[in-house]
């Protein structure tokens, strides 16, 4: 796809159609996107009926969680050296201790065993396997039904991951890492998160260059979703990210902020990950990563406004309450 819709996201409105099946956020126009060119809005009454579906068809269920509202992903870092807590919970008991509680609030739990700020070093396959695996099979043991994403690039993480009971895979690579996990997702038929990124977690900072980046990053991800419907992955299974951060500068990242209602027109589940950025705290004047909880809900609530189904934070309870209130305002 070579042009783009950008459904203009009102919350609290009756006016128009629902973004993506969402009552308590519709619109009524769309501002249409080529490469270096937009050329204005259209109201929805002049779209192609397949168009407007795509725009508003409610998206399916995720582990069985209804996505007609943004549900939360809290983040588990169980590595030495992510950039926002590592070394906190790469105790297996401590990790096992913070999922429980993050389970009281988040929708959905998402367990990462390697990290990929700017800068890291990839991560032993086994390594990766000992840190994430016990403290999924600890948790399902132990009776906890939340969902658990595992975020890793590589299939054997994987597949150890949701042999020990993880539900889905979020790869930060879109397949482009491990090409296997594409055919280790297609056989276990489970969601998979497809984010972009360019440039691997030790390079991808190193001066990133877009003509255009939302077209670009929207493009990119069309190859990553035909690719993966290629190698037998069910399109329904698909959550697209536009990865906030990996491969993107602070200009870029709000760009793409600004521009995030376009990727409804995959017509998929958008996760949105901006947590504890670095541009947070340039923006907001906070060097530690500790210190960003107000504005990484800042970003989250305006990922809800439009309409990102899937918020990944750190801060799950801080986010959770907001998200309360932005929806008791925005439904009527």
């Amino acid at each position: 796809m070579s042009d783009w819709m950008r459904p203009i996201c009102l919350a609290g409105s009756e006016a128009g159609m629902p973004v993506a099946g969402q009552a308590h956020l519709r619109f009524d126009r769309v501002e249409r996107i080529g490469h270096q060119r937009r050329d204005g809005t259209v109201a929805t009454e002049a779209l192609a009926a397949a168009d407007l579906t795509r725009l508003t068809a409610p998206r399916q269920p995720l582990c069985g969680l209804t996505l007609d509202r943004p549900r939360i992903m809290g983040i588990l870092n169980v590595t030495p050296d992510s950039f926002s807590d590592g070394g906190r919970h790469d105790d297996h008991d401590r990790a096992v201790a913070k999922a429980r509680e993050m389970a009281d609030v988040a929708d959905i739990l998402d367990i990462g065993g390697e990290s990929t700020r700017p800068g890291a070093e990839d991560v032993e396959i086994e390594e990766e396997i000992r840190r994430t695996a016990p403290v999924i099979a600890s948790l399902r043991a132990a009776g906890f039904t939340t969902p658990i994403s595992i975020d890793t690039r590589k299939a054997r993480v994987a597949e150890a991951a949701l042999d020990a009971g993880a539900d889905i895979v979020n790869d930060v690579s879109a397949f482009t890492y491990d090409p296997e996990l594409a055919a280790l997702v297609a056989e276990r038929d489970v969601p998979v998160c497809l984010m972009h990124s360019r440039g691997d977690p030790a390079t991808m900072q190193a001066d990133p260059r877009y003509d255009d980046v939302l077209v670009e990053v929207l493009g990119s991800l069309a190859e990553r979703i035909a690719f993966a419907e290629a190698q037998g992955v069910a399109r329904h299974r698909i959550i697209v990210d536009p990865g906030i951060g990996f491969g993107k500068t602070q200009a870029h990242n709000l760009s793409l902020l600004r521009g995030v209602s376009a990727f409804h027109d995959f017509g998929l589940p958008v996760l949105l990950g901006a947590s504890r950025k670095r541009f947070i705290g340039t923006i907001g004047g906070a060097a530690e990563a500790l210190d960003r909880m107000p504005g990484s809900v800042a970003v989250a609530l305006w990922g809800a406004a439009q309409g990102a189904q899937i918020l990944r934070v750190h801060d799950v309870a801080e986010t959770a309450q907001a998200l309360r209130l932005w929806l008791a305002m925005a439904r009527v």
